[in-house]
């Protein structure tokens, strides 16, 4: 199965966000970009591929051994970036982002992969298939900041490939497992 470890924002936060991107949708070239749909809005921070089913039980006991050893921490959505010239539009964060990436290196290591790479903090909201000026769209995303809330939970996720074939199809995510931050197990 195809996992990743993630941070969900709280409905109200994604409604904010959602506010916000819906905004974006109104600019020039916005029906070149595919937007990502809301219910999928996270904040990966491992992510594993292919996982063999016997080894889902090792990779959890280290997640869980991760979120026990960090404490609640505080974020807010801010911002916004890009990757690959246009290719990829995300919204940042703001906060304890310290605690955060120190919780994504112990997801990292949790799985005892060799791949490390440097940890950008970001929920994608837009990819697009070329290259192409988002200046328009970071503009916005400068001016906005969401609310604040306690990080408080640590997931494991599984994430569903679209299959059909059918253009602007979504992946489908499911939580398959939660750990709560700094709880003694």
């Amino acid at each position: 199965m195809r996992l990743f470890a993630a941070l969900l924002p709280p409905e109200d936060v994604l409604a904010q966000l959602g506010a916000a991107v819906d905004e974006l949708h109104t600019l020039p070239g916005a029906d070149a970009l595919r937007w990502t749909s809301r219910p999928g809005w996270h904040f990966t921070l491992a992510f594993y591929g292919e996982v063999a089913e016997d080894v889902v039980s090792e990779l959890s006991a280290g997640l869980e051994r991760a979120a026990r050893r960090t404490e609640p921490f505080g974020l807010a959505v801010r911002g916004g970036g890009q990757f690959g010239d246009g290719r990829a539009l995300w919204a940042g964060v703001e906060g304890d982002v310290a605690a955060l990436r120190r919780l994504a290196e112990r997801c990292e290591d949790a799985a005892a992969t060799q791949e490390h790479r440097r940890y950008r903090a970001h929920l994608t909201v837009a990819r697009g298939r070329e290259a192409m000026d988002v200046r328009p769209y970071l503009d916005r995303l400068d001016d906005f900041t969401g609310r604040s809330w306690t990080v408080d939970e640590l997931v494991l996720v599984r994430s569903n490939l679209p299959r059909s074939g059918v253009p602007g199809e979504q992946p489908r995510y499911e939580a398959v497992a939660r750990w709560g931050l700094g709880v003694a197990g």
